[in-house]
């Protein structure tokens, strides 16, 4: 159960911001905590309106009032310091904190905190661990990073000391937190408009590491030579998983893959056969995230078969090579949350395992400095599909201070020798490809922008 004495002191909570993955989850807990909470965002969404049906007070735009009358504001780190919210909080005295230092005390507040980390897949395998779990009886709290079928929410709130949740390495935010298990799944060159380099990225999750107390558990990826020298910062226990490296702990072997492109495998653990597991997701990067779940529960005393029937009811979450629809004849839609080259690539191998006629890729890059950085590496996976739109850069936190444009990694295609072309307009975008697409072809939006819109355009009725 949950220690709250900490914050015990802050009854009315402010959210600037709320409407975020994250922080409508947090919102969600401490409501569900007893906490009076409030909160604002600049714009309304699935998640706001979500807030305000659990009889959480949401205002679109600036909520002064809330703020006057608040015990502590909590602020997303989108959000400036020159916000008239902060200000007038800080003008009255009313204690302030980041996001990610609020995380930190959530964290704190569980004895046994499961944080998943890695540059691509915690929130499939935040949402694996918790499917896992769920089907144990363990009744953990949850927090991951999209809408999860499971629970029907991105939050849950449960009665033990497990809390499970992603643990990101944006501005080293993970540094905050209290982990008692810590996964990392793979160290990337990702999010280089905060860290300088790759070697900045690794040291980063080596602090991280040495966060973990001498009775935790860290569990890595063995074929990822950038975790390789993670379990010396530690005295915890290590455990590996891997596909290539036959060494590791938890290893796939036979790899097979069904109509939909859903992977069947063998488990080994410590060379000796452990299970068959088959998966309800696409891909090999997801065996990869399957093998790091098992390895957690394993070590959590979960049984074989309560692990495999946790991965078997995982149907993939929110935006990860989500299934939409069809229009037309009988082309179909998917809608993925990529936005690194490393993650399109799994996204586009995945996909092949598919059946279907001729791909289709929408694609908005996310953020000024991750397009500048990786121009050339888009232009190449981007290639991976058969026919290719570029949409406009998706700021995000960012001012265009690169000189760079979507037409830049069109051009950048031109010169691999294949066709590409950019659209700025969505409605122009839908048009398009519908006059274009044939039979049984296949349609993925991709980005973590708002290229998802997209997808409604194509298909009037989501299908269940």
């Amino acid at each position: 159960m949950a220690n709250l004495e900490e914050l015990e002191k802050y009854r009315k909570i402010h959210m600037i911001g709320i409407g975020g993955v994250s922080m409508s989850g947090i919102a969600e807990i401490l409501k569900n905590w007893g906490f009076s909470v409030t909160g604002s965002d600049a714009n309304q969404s699935e998640y706001t309106d979500a807030l305000v049906a659990n009889g959480i007070s949401v205002k679109i735009g600036h909520d002064m009032d809330s703020v006057s009358h608040a015990d502590l504001v909590v602020y997303t780190a989108a959000i400036s310091q020159d916000d008239p919210e902060l200000v007038k909080a800080r003008t009255l005295g009313i204690p302030t904190i980041e996001r990610g230092d609020f995380l930190g005390i959530l964290t704190k507040v569980f004895n046994d905190t499961i944080c998943i980390s890695g540059t691509h897949g915690k929130t499939t395998t935040t949402s694996m661990v918790s499917s896992c779990f769920l089907e144990g009886k363990l009744d953990p709290t949850i927090q991951v990073g999209a809408y999860f079928n499971q629970i029907n929410a991105n939050y849950k709130v449960g009665n033990s000391e497990y809390f499970i949740i992603e643990a990101c390495e944006y501005v080293e935010s993970f540094l905050k937190f209290y982990p008692k298990t810590e996964v990392i799944l793979n160290i990337d060159n990702d999010h280089l408009d905060y860290f300088k380099d790759m070697e900045h990225v690794i040291l980063a999750f080596k602090k991280y590491v040495k966060l973990l107390p001498a009775n935790g558990l860290l569990v890595i990826n063995s074929d990822d030579p950038n975790c390789s020298t993670l379990a010396k910062c530690t005295e915890a226990k290590t455990i590996t998983f891997g596909i290539n490296n036959q060494n590791a702990n938890f290893v796939a072997r036979n790899i097979t893959f069904n109509k939909n492109g859903y992977p069947t495998f063998d488990v080994y653990y410590n060379n000796t056969f452990y299970k068959t597991i088959s998966l309800s997701v696409t891909g090999v990067h997801n065996v990869m995230n399957a093998l790091a779940c098992i390895g957690v529960c394993h070590m959590y005393g979960l049984n074989k078969e309560q692990i495999k029937n946790g991965l078997a009811k995982f149907t993939g979450a929110h935006r990860r090579f989500e299934y939409i629809g069809e229009f037309g004849n009988h082309v179909t839609v998917y809608d993925d949350y990529a936005h690194h080259p490393t993650e399109i690539k799994a996204t586009a191998t995945a996909m092949k395992n598919k059946q279907f006629n001729k791909s289709w890729v929408i694609f908005q890059p996310h953020t000024y400095s991750r397009t500048k950085t990786h121009l050339q590496d888009f232009a190449k996976v981007l290639t991976l599909f058969d026919n290719i739109i570029v949409t406009d850069i998706y700021a995000a936190r960012e001012q265009n201070t690169y000189n760079v444009h979507a037409q830049d990694i069109v051009d950048e295609i031109h010169k691999l020798g294949r066709k590409a072309i950019y659209i700025s307009d969505f409605n122009e975008i839908a048009n398009f490809v519908k006059s274009h697409v044939l039979n049984n072809d296949l349609v993925i939006t991709l980005g973590a922008g708002t290229v998802t819109e997209i997808k409604d355009l194509l298909v009037e009725h989501k299908e269940n």
